[in-house]
């Protein structure tokens, strides 16, 4: 009996040790989800690493096309949340197993990783200063004078409507700030939430609202932005009190719970029906063509004595990793985006709410792309205000912000207090 029993043991013991070996086996093919395995051709394959999970499907194309154009090169898509993924593209470029390709944001937050020492210089790519202007080349531009990256997609703002609601209304567009103010009033007083947005997630009210309308309105475009860079105005002057002032006055027309409404929940009481309006930006157009919403965009207007001015912000480049193992297939890759015809697959591949920023002013067929883009026309436009220079003052200026929609800070202590954080 003794001898039975320790042969069933032993027959156990043998499955569940092959059982155990077997999953070390297979956990590694779980753990690489992101990766694509080898090109079964014989292609190198190139790591991409960006921040859009969102766009599988349109980077897959726009790698498609290259691929059919370069045979002998394949592009695999590691992409992170992009609340992560800043930190995430950090960490793997200090242990050395980043990727080939790397998305970068534009202005202080690329140019770091170029000073440490993590992206190769661009500036000498083939056809580089021909197909990207000053201007979009500006965004990734090195202290040292080099440019780190190649101009990918610029996004816009725009104050999101539901068309169905202006016209029951018998609604317009507003044409000044003041038009707007009117606009919200009369919304309220037919019982509509006249605008979405809230501040549970406290980015979204600072870069969509503030300083993808607001700011640019009150404060001025390019040239009176340099002027605050270059401290030659206050950041505690009138205009940015009145900016402040009309952030103040947006907060009776947020819902009731604003301060609890993150950007997601914002986006969906605007797709619902529960608010009339969204202040948000050209990428979230995919997402409401979607639904079963009608809808349509408009600038956010400037007061009547001020030109409206659109936040049209560059907003990704691709960077070579100097550390990439496959150097000569990633400068292919780079070289191929500033061709007509890597701008064109761009073009054709990109989602709907992102631009390409090539000079060869290629038509694009998206109905939504072209909503914003008419935004454009006969306006100014600028960056976020704070990009280039100013990125120090995120923090102090969303808590302003927030303050003065709470009312816990009057426009102007909201001023002083942003200035006083230079």
């Amino acid at each position: 009996m003794e001898l039975i029993v320790r042969l069933c043991y032993n027959r156990n013991m043998k499955k569940i040790i092959f059982f155990v070996f077997a999953i070390f086996l297979i956990l590694p093919f779980f753990s690489c989800k992101k990766q694509k395995a080898p090109a079964s051709d014989g292609a190198v394959v190139l790591r991409f690493a960006s921040w859009r999970p969102d766009d599988v499907k349109e980077l897959g194309a726009l790698f498609d096309i290259f691929h059919q154009q370069h045979p002998d090169i394949s592009i695999s898509l590691e992409a992170v949340e992009p609340t992560e993924y800043n930190a995430d593209i950090l960490k793997k470029l200090q242990e050395g197993t980043a990727p080939d390709l790397i998305c970068v944001r534009s202005f202080a937050t690329g140019e770091s990783l170029y000073a440490a020492g993590y992206l190769s210089d661009c500036s000498w790519l083939p056809s580089f200063k021909q197909a990207f202007n000053d201007s979009s080349r500006a965004a990734w531009l090195a202290a040292d004078g080099k440019e780190y990256a190649v101009p990918f997609t610029a996004v816009s703002h725009g104050m999101y409507f539901n068309k169905t609601v202006f016209q029951k209304e018998g609604l317009a567009i507003p044409q000044t700030w003041e038009d707007f103010m009117q606009l919200c009033s009369v919304l309220k007083s037919k019982g509509y939430i006249p605008i979405a947005n809230g501040f549970g997630d406290r980015w979204d009210i600072l870069e969509c609202l503030f300083l993808g309308g607001i700011v640019p309105d009150f404060v001025g475009g390019s040239r009176e932005r340099e002027k605050y860079e270059n401290k030659v105005l206050p950041l505690n002057d009138e205009h940015f009190v009145d900016a402040y002032k009309a952030i103040a006055s947006i907060g009776p027309y947020l819902a009731d719970d604003a301060d609890k409404v993150s950007y997601e929940e914002a986006k969906r009481r605007f797709i619902e029906q529960k608010a009339v309006m969204l202040m948000d930006g050209s990428w979230s157009a995919g997402i409401f063509s979607a639904s079963n919403l009608e809808w349509s965009v408009f600038a956010l207007p400037a007061p009547k004595d001020r030109q409206t001015i659109v936040c049209f912000h560059p907003d990704m480049a691709v960077a070579m990793n100097t550390k990439s193992t496959h150097q000569k297939e990633a400068r292919a890759f780079l070289t191929w985006l500033c061709t007509v015809n890597g701008a064109k697959a761009v073009a054709d591949s990109l989602p709907s709410g992102y631009f390409p920023v090539s000079v060869y002013n290629l038509p694009l067929s998206d109905v939504n792309a072209n909503r914003f883009l008419r935004l454009n026309k006969g306006r100014d436009i600028d960056v976020r205000f704070i990009w280039p220079k100013l990125i120090k003052l995120y923090e102090p200026m969303n808590d302003a912000v927030i303050e003065v929609l709470q009312r816990t800070m009057t426009p102007r202590q909201a001023a002083d207090y942003v200035a006083g954080s230079m």
